[in-house]
């Protein structure tokens, strides 16, 4: 069984012949992953991941002149880039990959704002660009996912202004219901694409959930977003039905798994162990909803031992159980507090691990 086969049938809880690895590396990390394996080794391939992101991305942006269109021509630090979205990212000296975030849409008040904003648009003519990049990921054995997620109200934020956004659905506002309802057009018509072009794994998120809370009230996320994300599900699965929805949120969101779950998404991730306790999600939600992440970045990664982190990876696989439903990984990016040995330990507990 090659890995495409094998996380397929983990994710619909079917099985497994292995259980995978995956994580992401800081820029610190990486140069250390180079040191110990080398420079010209890629630590996907090294550790065997069981999918990779598509690059094609279905959308296309002619606009290039965001500076003085929308920050009126600003002086932002060297090295400050700009989104197909319009924003902009201006990078920090005190991180590594985090970056101050300005929002290009967050003093607009007119309808001829809005209308005249430059959005992406779709691009169809990517279509046969992505069907060779899905082929020769299948080829390899290695399943395809397309990385949509920031689909409706991370991106609609990052234009507007978190601020902005929850004040327009409070006040049920028709600019930010013109604002999402674009971003939602689009997230539909990508879907639908890279379904056709036989992706295995939609991958879609939005963060709802902060450290100890939800971010928003049941009544504007159920009024708000999720009929969005039940409309870019659907989309998706019109044109490839077996394919697997998975779904991304730091924080607290058991509140929302069951409004998740009815919008059609099969793989929650990464159950943050800092605040959500996996034993009990698994117990209350494991029959019908699979899972991806429980090892806390937070915690266990950077200031565990390596046998804790085998102990941490052991309990969660044996809690998830012969039908797996499982990828047990960190909750996020690895940054540069994570010692190198407790990488190794991860990959280590998930190689050796037998269902007694």
């Amino acid at each position: 069984m090659d890995q495409r086969e094998n996380i397929l049938k983990l994710w619909r809880r079917e099985g497994f012949e292995f259980q995978p690895v995956h994580f992401d590396l800081c820029p610190a990390l990486e140069r250390k992953f180079h040191e110990v394996y080398g420079e010209e080794a890629d630590y996907r391939d090294v550790f065997e991941f069981p999918f990779r992101n598509l690059r094609t991305g279905f959308l296309r942006q002619e606009f290039r002149d965001w500076n003085e269109r929308c920050y009126s021509g600003r002086e932002f630090l060297p090295g400050t880039s700009f989104s197909i979205w319009g924003v902009a990212h201006e990078p920090t000296p005190e991180s590594m990959h985090m970056s101050r975030m300005y929002h290009p849409m967050q003093n607009f008040t007119t309808e001829e704002e809005f209308a005249s904003y430059p959005y992406p648009e779709f691009d169809p003519s990517q279509a046969e660009e992505c069907r060779r990049e899905v082929e020769a990921l299948h080829a390899r054995g290695i399943a395809a996912m397309v990385p949509l997620n920031c689909t409706i109200w991370e991106t609609a934020w990052y234009m507007r202004s978190m601020e902005e956004m929850m004040v327009g659905m409070m006040t049920d506002d028709p600019l930010t219901e013109r604002h999402f309802e674009r971003i939602t057009v689009l997230a539909e018509q990508r879907a639908a694409a890279f379904a056709s072009c036989g992706a295995d794994l939609l991958h879609l998120g939005d963060d709802i959930g902060m450290q100890q809370t939800i971010m928003m009230s049941h009544e504007l996320y159920r009024k708000h977003l999720k009929p969005r994300l039940a409309r870019v599900v659907q989309a998706a699965k019109a044109a490839k039905p077996d394919m697997v929805i998975t779904y991304h949120s730091c924080g607290y969101v058991t509140p929302f798994i069951t409004d998740l779950m009815e919008a059609g998404v099969e793989v929650l991730n990464p159950v943050q162990p800092e605040c959500m306790d996996f034993a009990e999600i698994h117990a209350e939600y494991g029959k019908k909803l699979s899972f991806w992440g429980t090892v806390g970045t937070q915690s266990t990664m950077p200031f565990g031992t390596p046998d804790e982190v085998k102990a941490v990876v052991r309990r969660n696989l044996e809690i998830a159980g012969e039908a797996g439903g499982l990828l047990c990984t960190p909750t996020h990016l690895l940054e540069p507090e994570v010692p190198w040995e407790n990488i190794e330990a991860y990959v280590e507990a998930c190689r050796e691990f037998r269902l007694a």
